[in-house]
């Protein structure tokens, strides 16, 4: 991989849409090998933005934008960090040769969908899952729900990081639940898929890389799992490794492989599985790096980004375990522009711990403002460490009186 100069006639250049967290840190990781970054998204001064080289604010879901996007930037790789995205435009990009999309316009659009990729893994791949059903109305909703059984779990085909969830325990909740889908959607009328409820030990997210080999093959390559608790759909703290047995983990990684393979294309991909024993269920999968996967950024050596930044410009990689870690979420607390935060210094006191801040200008009480990382010897250490520090950091408004 030949890579250019930013800013300059042969520059390397990389539209990154959506600029939240994830993003950043990909942005960080790209800019490392000097490729010339350029992050969308729909509101100004999204954290990925503060550190690309230029940034543009659009509505990702206009197709017209997106090409017009394209005909300005001339970028070489477009890279989704998030959803909501018109990926038919990404389509007929690839299709004509303009840019390519990581890891492929296919993929993008079949993992931006849940019915989509639910379809993929079961119908096409054989893969087993929770049982499901997909609903476009609350009528619908309330007979699928009844066929499967309470309690279920209804999400929205089009969202993340939990918004739209819900916990289905009766047919009276069914309006509620059809409600708060479609207030979490992505996009509206959105459809629901209604699953089943399996009895699992644990969740975790298989962290799946589909790069470049030396000799110009696929290569595959597994990080450790990553274990993870999440609250009304949203993640709340990750840790690796997630002790498992051998042969659940095989089959993890068969099945991750399987779907990977499938999508094909190239980057790192968050694979979700249920696990009970040595039994294994497919959940979800993206594309790109995973929330859950922020552990990373204190467990190895090349954390998610710097693989996924690897496997896009065809560079070697390495998945290897460093030291066990873990990640606790830092929230908003209070719905306000421009907060401050208290208790870094505090937060940095905890033994082999960091702290990211993700720079957002809004906040909200359960928005997903920073991380707290630590690592230890042991995964139970450092999930503690991981949350005293979190704990430490304490959200603030500030009015702009007192700052001037």
């Amino acid at each position: 991989m030949r890579i250019g100069t930013p800013n300059s006639h042969s520059a390397t250049r990389v539209l990154l849409l959506g600029s939240g967290e994830l993003g950043k840190e990909v942005v960080i990781s790209l800019q490392r090998y000097g490729v010339e970054v350029i992050a969308v998204d729909r509101y100004p001064g999204a954290p990925a933005q503060q550190v690309a080289h230029r940034s543009h604010v659009v509505d990702m879901t206009d197709p017209a934008a997106i090409r017009a996007l394209v005909k300005l930037e001339r970028p070489h790789f477009i890279v989704p960090e998030i959803e909501a995205i018109a990926t038919d435009a990404l389509a007929e990009i690839e299709r004509l040769g303009l840019a390519e999309v990581i890891p492929n316009a296919r993929a993008v659009q079949l993992t931006m969908n849940r019915e989509g990729i639910r379809r993929l893994a079961v119908e096409d791949l054989g893969l087993p899952t929770s049982p499901y059903a997909f609903a476009g109305s609350s009528e619908e909703l309330a007979a699928a729900a009844e066929a499967i059984g309470f309690p279920c779990f209804v999400k929205p085909i089009m969202s993340s990081s939990g918004k739209g969830q819900s916990m289905l325990n009766g047919p009276s909740e069914v309006e509620a639940a059809w409600s708060h889908a479609q207030e979490g959607g992505r996009v509206k009328a959105c459809r629901v898929i209604v699953e089943g409820r399996i009895d699992f030990d644990f969740e975790i997210t298989l962290l799946t890389v589909r790069s470049q080999a030396r000799d110009g093959t696929v290569q595959i390559d597994f990080c450790e799992p990553v274990g993870h608790r999440q609250q009304g759909g949203d993640y709340v703290e990750s840790w690796q490794p997630q002790a498992m047995s051998p042969k659940a983990q095989e089959r993890a990684e068969a099945i991750a492989r399987s779907v990977v393979d499938a999508l094909g294309g190239r980057g790192l991909f968050g694979v979700e599985l249920f696990v009970r024993g040595e039994e294994v269920w497919f959940s979800e999968v993206s594309p790109r790096p995973h929330d859950t996967g922020m552990v990373t950024m204190v467990t190895q050596s090349q954390n998610e980004f710097e693989l996924h930044a690897r496997a896009i410009l065809g560079l070697p990689v390495d998945t290897g375990l460093r030291r066990p870690g873990a990640s606790a979420v830092i929230y908003g607390g209070v719905a306000a522009m421009g907060i401050a935060f208290d208790g870094l210094a505090q937060a940095l006191y905890v033994p082999e711990s960091e702290i990211r801040l993700f720079g957002k200008p809004e906040a909200f009480p359960r928005r997903r403002m920073g991380v707290a990382l630590a690592s230890a010897g042991s995964v139970d250490e450092a999930r503690r460490r991981a949350e005293a520090a979190a704990v430490a950091i304490r959200p603030l408004e500030v009015s702009e009186e007192l700052v001037s």
